[in-house]
């Protein structure tokens, strides 16, 4: 029930007065005679019908009403100059303004107009009472309001006696109790419904103010017999008592221990209270939903460890007031279980034509990775439970490692997801943090399983050697429990505390080079060595792949750019020196764009870019192949040397000053290369009488080696050879050939030992210019498995001791006899025969030059490499 606080009431209607004071509202209580009297007056058969927007009038009952729409302001206006009768309906819909017949109900009240008081914006607002209910029979006019032929609707008593005077009663109690719960409704209401004696009027005098939607008040006043609306009204007054009772023990329970200052947060507990009383609770239905996707994950296969953890926490969820910090972790720990893939799969597909054309379509080359690849989809396809491979794809930069790993995931229709490892330091990025931690999450493995949706995606481990570790631990330590097939069906996540099934997931790792991954790690990759491009593949790549891409990037067609393949090699001699492509594609990029502002200027229509343009778009060369420059004078030689970047050639220069047989090592050499230079010398010197050199040579002159490009550190045994060369070459003052270039390691013994990465240094080589390279005799192996393509027209020697290779990189002709060269005079001899340095080398200055910063060597093949900065 609603009253508004405003009204007075007054005990019959003999006691109205004609005041209306501030528009008050009235409400006479009718004594049962008034009321014989009030539906015995007349009706009129045809009426003026006022349309109410808002509210159902009941007989008996004094409402006021405000007016302003135009046609009912007129129709106000001439009823009350004349017999003051009306008939109200209510609107169907109360957001139509303007209403046709068929917006209002057919069954109203006959109403009198008590009072008309003109309101300064042009709007009346009248005081009505219901006599009597009708229903209209037709409207016999719309303009410029409804008149309608109308029939009576009496209501018919169908109680009597004590049952009437007890519906009578109850009825009254439970009004009186509506009023003593509602802060709404004036206390002195309780008083007027106990005086009320007419049973018809109490009950239309409670319909009236019923909080309930019209067209359930309509459902009301078209109810004909009396105990079936009492029925109603006391339906509806018991819900409304319930609400108000609930509501009164909800306000107490939520104020107690509150002041003033807590007003905000009383209102929020009050609303949370009655919401979780209504069954609306807006966190019951966020827990309902996790209950739901908790039901279709166990029909995907949700184990039953993690099934029975989301269920406890769930419940302790339901448990948790919401404005609680640990809600929100109880519902993120809950959210990220259901969110992860448990038995959701992408279906394998197993053709292997297809396989192979996507793999040829998107990469030139590679046949030993896609090869691998092949053969992974043939065995998964007899035997559909095969552990998914790990491999570890490592190499030179620009050469296709990271883009093959989406064009494997393409091949096997499967999910691609790729993060990157280098700089990690902390062991929670990969096994993630514990729940306990503020702002904790998973790992980036379990992330990025979130992201594929599925469980059997493509993940690639980008930089996998550039993994650190610190005070924080060794991320590397995590990530041999998640690529060890044996182990990764169980990887448990600090943060999920539950088994994860990572045996699905195809692992990719990629590097640069293997010297920084540690053993055990290593031990549980496949490694697939992915090696530099000839220029024979550069060209073709160039021209499938490179060029289509920029031109694309670049808005221009095939029609109005072509770049000829004499063009593309002297982009890749000239302005490139690298293992990979990114380089080129740069270069491409850059020629593309000269040719688009061209185009775009309307300068050209077309370009066909030849040799002769190169220079003109990308400036002067860039590279030049300056061994036989460099070469030109004795204590020069040519060495070859590895890289994480790929190959690289290496001078190494000596010369000889006059002293007292000291030695100087400079250009950040690292222990083994100086020791290399010590076999080399003793090598000399053993042999010196047979090589030409004069004796004094090792005793009254000082020897300088340096490797150019000093800021960088160089480590490894390979450059042996070439360091016997140099020396052999200031020594016996012969030139070393300009077009020669050698690894390989020495010994005291006079052996020539086997170095690793052959195929990147005789790339390293033939980009250089080179036409002849020393290796040892047991790499012959690994020139074998070079394609012949590669090696081209590059000459090779097989060494496999150290006698040879004076004669063979040397020049024969001296260039200064070596015994006028290394001429001391014996005055000067004997003027230095008090120095007690003189006549060795010193060991005090090789131990000097061992101070500078070097770089050590690691246990794997590579160490035997040169290493070298891109």
């Amino acid at each position: 029930m609603t009253i508004d606080p405003r009204v007075r009431f007054q005990i019959g209607f003999d006691d109205q007065d004609d005041s209306f004071d501030d528009f008050e509202q009235a409400i006479p209580l009718m004594s049962e005679e008034e009321e014989r009297r009030l539906s015995s007056d007349k009706i009129p058969t045809n009426i003026p019908i006022l349309p109410l927007k808002n509210m159902v009038l009941f007989p008996g009952v004094v409402v006021p009403i405000t007016v302003g729409r135009d046609r009912s302001l007129q129709l106000v206006k001439e009823a009350y100059e004349q017999d003051k009768i009306i008939g109200v309906v209510a609107q169907k819909d109360e957001k139509v303004e303007e209403p046709g017949t068929d917006d209002l109900y057919h069954m109203g009240t006959v109403a009198q107009i008590l009072k008309l008081i003109k309101m300064p914006d042009g709007s009346k607002n009248i005081v009505i009472q219901g006599k009597s209910i009708f229903e209209v029979d037709r409207f016999t006019q719309e303009q410029p309001y409804f008149r309608a032929d109308i029939k009576p609707f009496p209501q018919v008593m169908d109680l009597s006696g004590m049952e009437l005077e007890a519906s009578m009663r109850t009825l009254k109690e439970t009004a009186v109790k509506i009023v003593n719960l509602s802060p709404q409704i004036p206390s002195e209401a309780s008083i007027a419904i106990n005086n009320i004696s007419s049973p018809p009027f109490l009950l239309s005098f409670i319909s009236s103010n019923l909080q309930v939607d019209i067209s359930l008040k309509q459902k009301l006043l078209e109810t004909r017999e009396f105990s079936k609306r009492l029925e109603q009204v006391m339906e509806y007054m018991n819900k409304e008592f319930q609400m108000l009772s609930l509501t009164e023990e909800i306000r107490s329970k939520v104020k107690t221990d509150i002041d003033d200052q807590q007003r905000d947060f009383f209102l929020r507990q009050q609303m949370k209270a009655i919401q979780e009383a209504l069954g609306e609770d807006g966190e019951q239905q966020e827990i309902q939903k996790l209950r739901d996707r908790l039901e279709e994950k166990i029909k995907a296969g949700l184990p039953d460890e993690a099934r029975e953890t989301v269920e406890k926490e769930l419940s302790r969820l339901e448990m948790t007031p919401g404005a609680s910090p640990n809600y929100g972790i109880i519902y993120s720990y809950v959210e990220w279980i259901l969110d992860l893939p448990w038995g959701e799969v992408s279906e394998d597909k197993l053709d292997l034509k297809r396989a192979r054309k996507i793999l040829d379509e998107d990469h030139y080359g590679l046949e030993k990775v896609k090869k691998r690849i092949i053969e992974y989809l043939a065995v998964l396809k007899l035997k559909k439970d095969m552990k998914a491979p790990i491999l570890c794809f490592y190499g030179p930069p620009g050469v296709g490692k990271t883009s093959l790993g989406k064009s494997i995931a393409r091949a096997l229709n499967r999910e691609f997801e790729r993060f990157s490892l280098g700089g990690i330091h902390d062991e929670a990025e990969i096994r993630g943090h514990r729940r306990t931690y503020i702002g904790a999450l998973p790992g980036r493995i379990l992330r990025s399983m979130k992201r594929a949706g599925k469980a059997n995606p493509v993940m690639m481990l980008d930089e996998i050697d550039k993994v650190g570790s610190t005070f924080r631990g060794d991320p590397t330590s995590a990530l041999l429990e998640v690529l060890d097939p044996e182990q990764n069906d169980t990887f448990v996540d600090n943060y999920l505390e539950l088994d994860y099934d990572l045996s699905k997931v195809m692992f990719i790792a990629t590097a640069n080079s293997l010297e920084t991954i540690p053993a055990p790690l290593r031990d549980r990759m496949e490694i697939i060595y992915i090696s530099g491009y000839t220029l024979e593949e550069k060209v073709e790549i160039a021209k499938k792949y490179l060029i289509p891409k920029q031109i694309k990037e670049n808005g221009l067609t095939k029609r109005n750019f072509k770049m000829s393949d004499a063009a593309i090699k002297r982009v890749i001699d000239e302005y490139t020196r690298e293992s990979g492509v990114r380089n080129l594609e740069r270069q491409i990029g850059s020629v593309c764009r000269y040719v688009a502002a061209k185009v775009a200027g309307e300068e050209i229509k077309s370009k066909s870019v030849g040799v002769k343009d190169v220079e003109e778009i990308l400036g002067k060369q860039r590279f030049f192949s300056d061994v036989a420059e460099r070469t030109t004078v004795p204590g020069v030689s040519t060495g070859l040397a590895w890289t994480q970047y790929g190959g690289d050639i290496l001078f190494i220069e000596a010369s000889v000053s006059r002293g007292s047989g000291k030695l100087h090592i400079t250009g950040q050499l690292g222990d083994v290369m100086k020791e290399s230079a010590m076999l080399a010398i003793s090598y000399l010197r053993a042999r010196y009488d047979e090589l030409g050199i004069p004796k004094e040579a090792f005793t009254h002159w000082d020897l300088h080696i340096h490797v150019p490009q000093g800021a960088v550190p160089k480590d490894g045994p390979s450059a042996g050879v070439a360091l016997l060369s140099a020396l052999a070459s200031i020594f016996t003052q012969r030139k070393v050939k300009g077009t020669i270039a050698m690894t390989g390691e020495i010994t005291l013994r006079g052996l020539v030992l086997p170095v690793g990465g052959i195929k990147e240094k005789v790339l390293a080589a033939k980009r250089a210019g080179i036409k002849k390279v020393l290796l040892p005799k047991q790499n012959e192996k690994d020139v074998s498995e070079i394609e012949k393509e590669v090696i081209g027209s590059l000459e090779v020697q097989y060494l496999d001791r150290m006698d040879p290779i004076v004669d063979l990189v040397l020049e024969k002709k001296p260039v200064t006899d070596p015994k006028a060269f290394f001429h001391v005079p014996k005055e000067e001899i004997k003027s230095r025969s008090g120095d007690s340095n003189s006549g060795r080398w010193n060991d005090t200055a090789a131990q000097d030059s061992a101070s500078l910063p070097v770089q050590t060597g690691h246990e794997d093949f590579r160490r035997e490499d040169l290493g070298r900065e891109d």
